[in-house]
């Protein structure tokens, strides 16, 4: 899952991508309002982590550009405006969740999962085709009741599939949303993720739509 963080405080910045990453995001970090624009406006995101004093564009502005022009991302405002009109006023102007700083990683990870969930239209984290079982919380994916490891990719790339079955993936979409902005992206890393996620779970699992992408059927 991408997320988009905004947030101008480098040290704070540093500590959440790495806490979201060690809980399985790929994050994209930009610090001021223009940038968080832009990037809004080229780059499709899962969700967006938005402090509001930014520089050279506040976040409440930045939010109600997405909003003003029909984006429906999910948006997780992250500040230490903690007044109760600063909280009415960020969930009135379209953010989906409102955490006042200092704030415990795990319950921003928790959150996102929750917005996460939410937007997909479920309302637990676990995820279940035939005997296969993703447990989006605890990261623990079981087949048939045994317990499968995967590398973190590979439990990326099955977990955007499942949580979208029905709707192919690019390999475009697929890489973006592993590495993000990293730019150290193999020209066959999906096809290699793809290929042993299919050793392990079948081959029937993953279809490849030859020239598009991959998906899994709802039906599995």
């Amino acid at each position: 899952m991408r997320l988009l963080l905004v947030e101008d405080d480098h040290m704070l910045g540093e500590a959440v991508v790495t806490g979201l990453r060690q809980h399985g995001f790929t994050v994209d970090w930009v610090q001021d309002g223009v940038a968080a624009k832009h990037a809004l406006a080229v780059d499709d995101f899962e969700l967006v982590v938005l402090d509001l004093g930014l520089p050279k564009c506040d976040g409440m502005e930045v939010l109600s550009s997405l909003r003003k022009r029909g984006d429906q991302v999910p948006v997780l405002i992250l500040t230490a405006r903690d007044t109760v009109e600063d909280r009415v006023q960020g969930l009135d102007s379209g953010a989906d969740d409102y955490l006042i700083k200092p704030f415990d990683l795990a319950e921003l990870s928790a959150r996102v999962r929750a917005l996460l969930r939410r937007y997909g239209g479920r309302s637990t984290p676990i995820l279940e085709f035939g005997g296969l079982r993703l447990n989006t919380a605890a990261h623990v994916v079981e087949l048939d009741g045994g317990r499968v490891e995967l590398a973190p990719r590979e439990y990326a790339v099955l977990q955007l599939l499942l949580e979208n079955a029905g709707r192919v993936q690019s390999r475009e979409h697929l890489e973006e949303a592993l590495y993000g902005w990293s730019g150290d992206v193999e020209s066959n890393t999906v096809e290699v993720y793809i290929h042993h996620l299919r050793k392990k779970f079948g081959k029937d699992l993953i279809r490849t739509i030859r020239g598009v992408g991959y998906m899994v059927e709802k039906s599995v």
